[in-house]
């Protein structure tokens, strides 16, 4: 694709058109039914070459390269090229979601293993109540969230999801609550849709509680109510961390960021959690935003997901 130094696109290929929403039929200034997304919009006005920017619009997760195109040493215009990365990123997602189960379930085994050791110690002891005790506390434990889960979240891969996030939280020393109100039936949503929100949602709270002081907690909610007839999902999730700055959300949301890499660097810019939450809530034509925390025990903020029901456009 190639634009004009006003960023009027002149020359696109039939791969850029399919990658790229449909636009104006034009006025004569540019090509007819193209519209650059906001996303690249703001990475071709940049006026910096990039190489291989990962970029997310409303239905695309998009691998963007800019180059000026110069002629004698003067800017003719820019040189854009598009690569779709979607497909690959939802396979990425299901991997880690797959890999993050089985995770979990290595660290429940090596648990399982270590306190099957302890009761078999005890037994070998003559201590056979305390072995008993010992059993029953830790089996009620380890069930407790269990039956909460499976209980009040009927969507079968959410609550998979919740139980395995919980084990690896407990893994990195963050404890994991679900809170006891919680419900959700199956079938409001694509589960691919709430796996996404949920499960970035709760690694970037896992993260920012990492960061801060003990105790480390993330606590998630998901419900459903009906607001002008229509059903809306909420998703609800707040971790002990110092929460998102001001402007954190809108840029999290728009392309690439996490709270981690903006630790690590100013410039971070290669988390996608946020942005694939964005663009669920965009193709649902739902709303994302953040709660202030009103006492200690609030937290550093909760994120709050909105999608309506049946309200989906574009692409899954």
């Amino acid at each position: 694709m190639v634009l004009d130094p006003a960023g009027r696109v002149q020359v696109v290929n039939d791969e850029a058109r399919r990658l790229l929403p449909p636009g104006p039929e034009g006025d004569g200034d540019g090509v007819p039914g193209v519209e650059l997304p906001p996303a690249v919009r703001r990475l071709v006005d940049a006026g910096e070459d990039v190489v291989d920017d990962v970029q997310v619009t409303d239905d695309r997760v998009l691998v963007v390269s800019r180059l000026d195109a110069r002629w004698e040493g003067r800017r003719v215009g820019t040189v854009v090229t598009l690569r779709d990365h979607t497909e690959l990123q939802a396979l990425t997602r299901d991997l880690d979601a797959v890999r993050g189960l089985a995770e979990a379930l290595r660290s429940q085994a090596h648990e399982a293993a270590n306190r099957l050791h302890v009761v078999v110690t005890l037994v070998e002891q003559g201590r056979t109540a305390q072995a008993v005790e010992f059993a029953t506390a830790e089996l009620a434990a380890a069930q407790e969230l269990t039956d909460l889960v499976v209980a009040d979240v009927a969507d079968p891969a959410v609550a998979a999801l919740l139980v395995g996030k919980s084990a690896q939280a407990a893994e990195r020393g963050v404890e994991l609550e679900v809170e006891p109100d919680t419900a959700l039936p199956a079938g409001l949503l694509p589960a691919r849709d709430l796996v996404t929100v949920v499960g970035n949602l709760v690694d970037n709270a896992v993260e920012a509680a990492m960061a801060g002081a003990e105790p480390r907690w993330v606590r998630v909610r998901t419900g459903c109510e009906q607001r002008d007839g229509v059903t809306v999902v909420e998703v609800r999730v707040t971790d002990s961390g110092e929460g998102l700055p001001a402007d954190g959300l809108e840029r999290a949301v728009q392309r690439g960021w996490s709270r981690k890499e903006q630790r690590l660097s100013p410039h971070g810019a290669h988390g996608l959690g946020l942005a694939l939450v964005g663009q669920v809530v965009r193709r649902h034509g739902g709303s994302i935003s953040v709660e202030e925390p009103v006492t200690l025990d609030d937290g550093g903020g909760t994120l709050v997901v909105h999608l309506p029901v049946g309200a989906a456009r574009g692409r899954a």
